[in-house]
């Protein structure tokens, strides 16, 4: 008999209670899988287009409080600027609040060439540019709502006192297929054009001029009535994860105690199984197998038992978030949510070191034992 088919055996030799303790284990690395992902998407880049040359300026005193339309020409006239974009939150409601998404008025011929990331077919985006009351959306949300070019939607406003209506006249693909954009210029005639923009979005001609456009920006509208806050489109978005809590120190308190759960079930499986082997340890000594190896099998053993519910619970994980319309039940607040293959080796190299740890401490006191002692221990 080989040492895998013994450790084989002592594994299937009581099913149930095996197969209990890999499915707890495999819940509990699932649930770990699921918030480290969590972590994951809330720090997401994009893994194309020009996010790292990508800027926003706000408002310095709050988000809500809108900028002058007239700043445009300005900061287009920055060194190191080359291309200003600007986009207003609209925060409109289609149906009820349940069916809620972002939705923006924006600058139709710059929206695209901003967010380089994000397609749309030319023609699509030729009639978005032509028509006053158009509107594109990405394509998870057209799919959600199952939308048609040509279809008129309507969008009651919030913030705004009024509802507005759009023709959707294209449907885009990237890395966030989940919003919803139209013309800046539509909002201002509805509202009798005040002349306001909730951000402008520049975008620096290289890496190196970032900074220094930041700081020229915030200081050419220093002590004036609309004083700016320019920073990257990360540290922009870090910005909302902030305003969540801390995020990163919830979830680990939340994985330790997780982590500590498996510990748990693993060392008492472990302890069990290996004292009501104590016997068969003797009879192994017996026969001459020495205190290494036998200590080997038993942690061998608990590594199995470890890995197996560490595949299940983060491949689990991965298959059931690959399936699951996470944007949708999330209501877009993850426009994507994939497990990935980093989260899926730090959960299965969790397991392998809390099973080798579980049965580090009985497996080593049953291993120093006599022979002796052991049958006197069962006896």
């Amino acid at each position: 008999m080989t040492a895998a088919s013994f450790v084989w055996k002592n594994i299937a030799r009581n099913r149930r209670r095996t197969l209990l303790t890999v499915l707890s284990i495999g819940l509990s690395l699932f649930l770990l899988s699921t918030l480290m992902t969590v972590l994951t998407e809330l720090r997401r880049e994009s893994p194309e287009g020009d996010q790292h040359l990508r800027l926003v300026v706000r408002r310095a005193s709050s988000l809500g409080d809108p900028l002058p339309e007239a700043y445009l020409d300005k900061l287009r006239r920055v060194p190191g600027v080359r291309l200003v974009h600007t986009l207003s939150w609209f925060g409109g409601i289609y149906v009820d609040e349940r069916t809620f998404f972002a939705n923006f008025a924006c600058d139709p011929e710059t929206l695209f060439p901003m967010w380089n990331e994000n397609h749309i077919p030319p023609e699509q985006l030729a009639a978005f540019k032509k028509e006053r009351t158009a509107a594109v959306a990405g394509r998870k949300l057209a799919e959600r709502f199952k939308w048609r070019l040509g279809d008129t939607i309507t969008l009651k406003g919030t913030i705004y006192p009024l509802d507005l209506d759009f023709t959707l006249r294209g449907i885009y693909t990237g890395l966030d297929e989940t919003a919803f954009f139209f013309h800046h210029a539509y909002l201002e005639e509805a509202l009798e054009r005040p002349g306001k923009v909730g951000t402008f979005w520049l975008k620096a001609a290289t890496a190196a001029d970032v900074p220094r456009i930041a700081e020229r920006v915030d200081a050419m509208f220093k002590n004036s009535d609309a004083e700016t806050k320019t920073e990257t489109e990360r540290a922009f978005q870090l910005g909302f994860v902030a305003m969540l809590g801390n995020i990163k120190t919830l979830i680990a308190s939340i994985s330790s105690v997780v982590v500590f759960t498996i510990l748990l079930v693993t060392a008492n499986t472990m302890a069990m199984a290996i004292r009501e082997r104590a016997r068969e340890i003797a009879v192994l000594k017996t026969l001459g197998f020495g205190r290494g190896r036998i200590l080997g099998l038993l942690m061998g053993e608990s590594a199995v038992i470890a890995l197996a519910g560490g595949i299940l619970g983060t491949g689990g994980a991965r298959l059931f978030y690959s399936v699951v319309d996470v944007w949708k039940h999330t209501k877009g607040f993850f426009p994507i949510f994939i497990v990935e293959p980093s989260t899926i080796l730090l959960g299965l190299g969790l397991a392998l070191a809390i099973g080798l740890a579980s049965a580090a401490l009985p497996a080593y006191r049953v291993s120093q034992q006599t022979i002796a002692q052991a049958l006197r221990r069962t006896g």
